[in-house]
């Protein structure tokens, strides 16, 4: 899922949250929230529900409700457990290497 400028809050498991990412599968879940939980915030997983034929989709939210994922990678204040900037590129996952400019990341 692509990073989308809209600053959703809903509730999951009886918590406010700021959602980071609904529809994630269970590997881009756990990403995500190790993700997350190394930069310090408080990270919440629930289950979609299930949809037949359909593999299992989780919703990732922080309770930090002033988070917004669009704003944290451009502004690169997120990093990755090696200490780098988190980029876009690594935040969805194309890539492994943080690129701090963004508009110089090649495809």
């Amino acid at each position: 899922m692509t990073l989308k400028a809209k600053h959703i809050v809903e509730e999951i498991k009886g918590v406010r949250c700021t959602i980071i990412e609904k529809g994630a599968t269970a590997k881009r879940a756990e990403f995500l929230k190790n993700l997350m939980e190394y930069n310090k915030f408080e990270v919440i997983v629930a289950d979609e529900p299930l949809v037949e034929g359909s593999p299992a989709l989780f919703t990732v939210g922080t309770t930090n409700l002033v988070f917004n994922p669009v704003i944290a990678v451009y502004e690169l204040s997120l990093k990755t457990p090696a200490g780098q900037k988190v980029s876009p590129d690594y935040w969805n996952q194309e890539s492994i290497e943080c690129v701090d400019e963004y508009w110089e990341s090649v495809k």
